[in-house]
C-alpha cells in the first residue's frame, strides 16, 4: 500500500568507519571535557536529548493510539553514547560545534534512553562525511591530502578523554551502558578493547550496544576481539555486548556488503549478531520507533485514511519481524515486513541507502538500525539495569 521514509536523517548522514590504528601525526590539542559545551547531551540540561519522544502507535486495523514519554531524572544508571558519521564540516576532522546533524542524530538514537538512564554524549572530532565521500570516490581529502593517507586518530582519542572525564567526575560507581552506531560503534569497540576489557572499569559495564557494525567473535563462541565481554544472551545478563547490522530479507547482503563479516581479509573470526528483540535467538516481532518526518516524508501517508500524524515518532506493532541469520558467509539481523494489503496500515518501510533512485544494497537498513529495535533496546536496558544493581 504505502511506501514511506522512516528516518529524519538524510541517507548521506549515517555511514560506517571502523576506526584505524593510530597513525603518526602531529599532536592535536586536547578538548576540555570539563566544559559542558564539549557535550551534546548532559544530564539535567535542556539540549537535543530532551527533545519530544512522544509517539503514535499505529495498529494493523489503522487505529491510532497516543503514547506519551518522559525522561527519568532519577534513573539509576548512565548511558554513554558515541554518534555515527554525521558531520558535514568541510574538513577532514569535524569541529567541536554541534550542528543540526549532530543534534538530529541524538534525537533519533539516544534521547529515548533517558527514560532508563542519565545520558552523556560527548562531541568528538570525527572523520567527516566530506572526507569520507572523497575517500570513497578517490578524490583528494580537504587540504589536498591524498585519500589514501592514514586517517587521523583524533576522534578516538577525544572519546577516550571524554570517557576518562566521565569516570573521574560523574560515574561515582554507577552502572553504565555504552551506546554507538556506525563510526560511533567502531570507536566504542576500540574503547572497550583498550580501556575496559579486563580493566577496573569493566565492573561498571551494564552492557554495550554496538549497532551498525561488525563485532568479531570466534566461531561458535561469544567472545573474540573482546576477551572477557561476551555477547548478550538474555535480558538478565550484564557486562555483555549487543551487536548487529540489519538487512531486509528480500535484499540480503551482496558480495560487496559493508556488514555481516569481518573486514580483515582471511580472518578466522565471524561477526556477532544479537537480536535485541530475542537475545536468546529465534525470530521475534520488533518494537520499532520510526521517525515521521524527513527526506520529504508526508506525515499523512501512514494509514489509508491519510490521517495526519503529529508526533515525531510512530510505532507499528506486528509489522516487522527480525531474526539473526547466517547466510552466504554473512551474519546479520534479517528484517521481514509482515505486509497485509487487506489492512489500512502501511505495508512497507524505508530505511535503505539510496543512490538516486537505486537502492545501495551493500548498506542494508543501516539508516534505521536503531529505530527498528529501539523499543526492544529500551526494554533490555531496563532489565539489565535491574539485574546489574541487584548483583551489585
Amino acid at each position: 500500500m504505502f511506501r514511506t521514509c522512516l528516518t529524519g536523517l538524510s541517507a548521506a548522514l549515517l555511514v560506517t568507519i571502523m576506526a584505524p590504528p593510530a597513525a603518526a601525526q602531529m599532536p592535536t590539542p586536547k578538548n576540555d571535557y570539563a566544559a559542558k559545551s564539549s557535550w551534546l547531551c548532559w544530564p539535567g540540561r535542556s539540549d537535543a536529548c530532551t527533545a519530544d519522544n512522544s509517539a503514535t502507535v499505529i495498529k494493523a486495523d489503522g487505529s491510532l493510539q497516543a503514547e506519551a514519554w518522559k525522561a527519568d531524572p532519577k534513573a539509576p544508571i548512565d548511558c554513554f553514547y558515541v554518534y555515527p558519521t554525521v558531520s558535514n564540516d568541510k574538513s577532514i576532522l569535524s569541529d567541536m560545534i554541534p550542528d543540526a546533524e549532530e543534534n538530529s542524530v541524538v534525537e533519533q538514537q539516544l534521547s529515548r534512553f533517558a527514560s532508563r538512564c542519565r545520558v552523556y554524549a560527548p562531541m568528538y572530532r570525527q572523520f567527516t562525511l566530506t572526507a569520507l565521500r572523497a575517500t570513497i570516490t578517490g578524490q583528494p581529502l580537504p587540504g589536498g591530502i591524498s585519500a589514501s593517507a592514514p586517517r587521523p586518530d583524533t576522534g578516538y582519542q577525544d572519546v577516550v578523554d571524554a570517557w576518562n572525564y566521565y569516570l573521574a567526575n560523574e560515574n561515582k560507581g554507577r552502572g553504565v551502558v555504552l551506546i554507538g552506531h556506525s563510526q560511533g560503534s567502531g570507536v566504542l569497540t576500540r574503547l572497550l578493547v583498550n580501556e575496559i576489557d579486563g580493566k577496573a572499569s569493566q565492573k561498571l559495564l551494564v552492557s554495550a550496544i554496538l549497532a551498525g557494525t561488525g563485532l568479531p567473535v570466534e566461531p561458535g563462541k561469544d567472545t573474540g576481539l573482546l576477551k572477557s565481554i561476551p555477547i548478550c544472551r538474555s535480558t538478565s545478563q550484564t557486562g555483555c555486548a549487543i551487536a548487529f547490522a540489519s538487512f531486509r530479507d528480500t535484499i540480503p547482503p551482496p558480495a560487496n556488503s559493508r556488514f555481516g563479516r569481518p573486514r580483515e581479509p582471511g580472518s578466522a573470526m565471524v561477526v556477532a549478531c544479537t537480536n535485541p528483540a530475542s537475545l536468546g535467538g529465534g525470530p521475534a516481532l520488533l518494537h520499532d520507533y520510526l521517525a515521521t518526518k524527513g527526506n520529504g516524508q508526508d506525515p499523512s501517508k501512514w494509514v489509508a485514511a491519510g490521517t495526519q500524524i503529529s508526533t515525531p515518532f510512530v510505532s507499528t506493532p506486528g509489522l516487522l519481524t527480525g531474526q539473526c541469520v547466517s547466510k552466504n558467509g554473512f551474519n546479520y539481523l534479517e528484517v521481514h515486513v509482515n505486509a497485509d494489503p487487506g489492512d489500512p496500515r502501511l505495508d512497507d518501510i524505508r530505511g535503505d541507502v539510496m543512490v538516486g533512485t537505486r537502492v545501495s544494497e551493500d548498506w542494508g537498513l543501516h539508516l534505521i538500525d536503531m529505530n527498528l529495535t529501539m523499543g526492544d533496546l529500551i526494554s533490555v536496558v531496563g532489565s539489565q539495569s535491574d539485574a546489574w544493581r541487584a548483583r551489585k
